[in-house]
């Protein structure tokens, strides 16, 4: 126990043993819907999904192990969800690339960030993008993930005339509904896992309905992880073609784990300022060794989660909380079964839930400013328009540097922007 408070600094920053435990349970049951939610998303690339499970929770206790030793916060990472989506119905179904060549992007996406973090250019790309397109990304994710939520709930349905429209309400879509509402309900109230329990609660209704088929047991020992352990393809994925998606996994991860490690350090009692800068650099470090691991363990990108946040609420202080919260992760590796019962109508309202939290985001646009305003509307609504969040992206830079030269707004474009909008107008041409 002294050992542990001597690595952790749990007593300088005023923490307990208690305090770091039920702070990675909580960040544990906040986010261990992805165990679930993963696997469904992936496993309609054609990847095997018992293998799935296993490696979403060995690359979750992985990555929260990386942050909670190297970042010594208790701030946890798994497989993103909007990064699992646009690996799935973009890359995959929307390009036809197979999943094995996708988890090639994936890795040099992983090994694209870690060189520029290595070499100094991570900070200079962070500073050159504009505020206005980082929060208008999110924003676009949030309405993309909100599609595919609402098309893999049976809500919405292919339409010649005017693209989409209503489906009609099945029994499986309107227990789907519920989900989603429930979900609604018990974010209102705070309740901790609110997704979880919500997922498990709609499984539980469909198989009293026969809509879902009971698990024959409940715990097994871990699916192999070898139909997808090292399965990528790397060479095949370095072509001209692919730059695009690279880069885009990329910025997405950035900025992602950038806005949430801002927000949740201003939580974390450091020392001092020396301690919160070191921190924050290892963080990004323990990001992008995430992705690449995951990549060659055989899953989408490995981010940091903002809901890690209500651990810190609970009293999580430093990262032994992302040890437990790792740790859990492992306990949960023999409840494979219960995972590959889960149907997808249980599992889909969740994207649509983490497309409302991502959109929010849209308050912090200056949307009354054309300047702003433009370049934002243009990332936000081609992201769901394209089923693209690569096009999206690409449109957003554009958008941005055409309005800024139209206005002789010079200073706003550096030579930083000028390049990634050059490589923007290459990934639309391909």
């Amino acid at each position: 126990m002294q050992f542990l408070d001597k690595k952790f600094f749990i007593s300088e920053r005023g923490g307990s043993f208690k305090g770091e435990f039920l702070g990675g349970l909580t960040t544990f049951l906040t986010i261990s819907y992805i165990i679930f939610v993963n696997p469904a998303v992936l496993s309609l690339t054609g990847m095997d999904k018992a293998a799935l499970v296993t490696v979403t929770c060995v690359a979750s206790a992985i990555g929260s192990f990386l942050g909670g030793i190297l970042g010594n916060v208790p701030i946890s990472l798994a497989p993103g969800v909007g990064l699992n989506a646009f690996f799935t119905f973009t890359l995959v179904m929307g390009n036809g690339i197979p999943w094995q060549d996708a988890l090639g992007v994936v890795f040099f996406s992983g090994v694209f960030y870690l060189i520029l973090a290595f070499g100094g250019i991570r900070e200079k790309i962070i500073n050159s993008i504009p505020q206005s397109l980082a929060t208008a990304s999110t924003v676009g994710i949030g309405l993309f993930l909100s599609l595919i939520g609402l098309k893999s709930m049976g809500i919405i349905v292919a339409d010649p005339t005017t693209l989409v429209k209503i489906a009609p309400i099945t029994l499986p879509v309107g227990l789907s509904l519920g989900c989603l509402f429930l979900m609604y309900i018990l974010d209102m109230k705070n309740i901790k896992g609110g997704v979880l329990l919500s997922i498990i609660i709609t499984s539980i209704v469909g198989m009293f309905l026969g809509e879902v088929p009971i698990p024959e047991k409940l715990l097994s020992s871990p699916p192999s992880m070898k139909p997808l352990f090292f399965k990528l393809n790397i060479l095949g994925v370095l072509k001209l073609s692919l730059l695009g998606s690279i880069f885009s996994f990329m910025f997405i991860d950035l900025f992602d784990s950038l806005s949430v490690l801002m927000f949740s350090y201003k939580e974390v009692p450091f020392r001092n300022e020396e301690e919160r800068k070191k921190g924050l650099g290892r963080m990004l470090y323990a990001d992008c060794s995430s992705t690449i691991i995951g990549a060659l363990l055989g899953t989408s990108t490995v981010t940091t989660y903002g809901e890690s946040i209500a651990g810190i609420k609970m009293g999580a202080k430093t990262g032994l909380a992302s040890i437990f919260t790792g740790l859990l992760f492992l306990l949960a590796l023999f409840i494979a079964p219960i995972v590959e019962a889960i149907p997808v109508f249980a599992v889909a309202p969740a994207l649509v839930i983490v497309g409302i939290f991502m959109f929010r985001n849209v308050s912090q646009l200056d949307l009354s400013n054309m300047k702003e305003a433009i370049p934002s509307f243009m990332t936000i609504i081609f992201m769901p328009m394209t089923h693209s969040i690569a096009i999206g992206l690409s449109i957003g830079f554009i958008s941005y540097i055409i309005i800024n030269v139209a206005a002789r707004d010079y200073k706003k474009i550096s030579i930083t922007l000028w390049l990634i909008g050059i490589l923007s107008v290459i990934n639309l041409l391909i």
